[in-house]
């Protein structure tokens, strides 16, 4: 299986994909918890169906030290009894905020409210715009149709 467009020799995509590099090394070095950012971007590619982004994910977590009991529970968090309250705020979050369309009125209140109760303004900006950019990279991915399974732990760092 190929990809629709090679994303990495393609002048337009190399171009977007530096600018989105370069936000997500911002969120990357914030005091959002490295671990959460793994199960928020894991979560969200899950939801979103990229395999691409999952495969890549999923390595990168394991490769940083996140246990793979963990990563196995993330699509079903809600019963599983290994992930702290922050984490399940943050799930939620990147649940809503990537499921935008099936809400009226998007990101309930509450689950903003409880984000808050666990991530400081610098932390909820962090996840915030990890949420949008790992959003963004899946719907990129599952529209090129980006193959999944032979990505290498930190390949494009």
């Amino acid at each position: 299986m190929n990809a629709r467009l090679n994303l990495l020799e393609n002048p337009i995509t190399g171009k977007v994909i530096k600018h989105f590099g370069a936000a997500g090394k911002v969120v990357h070095d914030s005091p959002l918890p490295i671990g959460t950012q793994h199960l928020v971007t894991l979560r969200a590619s899950q939801i979103n169906g990229c395999g691409f982004c999952t495969d890549m994910h999923s390595k990168d977590a394991v490769a940083a030290g996140e246990d793979w009991l963990r990563l196995n529970l993330v699509a079903a968090w809600r019963e599983a009894t290994c992930f702290t309250e922050a984490e399940r705020a943050a799930l939620e979050l990147a649940e809503e905020g990537t499921r935008i369309a099936d809400a009226a009125g998007g990101v309930s209140d509450e689950v903003w409210e409880n984000a808050a109760k666990h991530y400081d303004e610098e932390q909820l900006a962090a996840l915030v715009f990890l949420i949008g950019l790992i959003n963004a990279f899946n719907r990129m991915n599952v529209i090129i149709q980006q193959p999944a399974g032979g990505y290498r732990p930190g390949q494009f760092a």
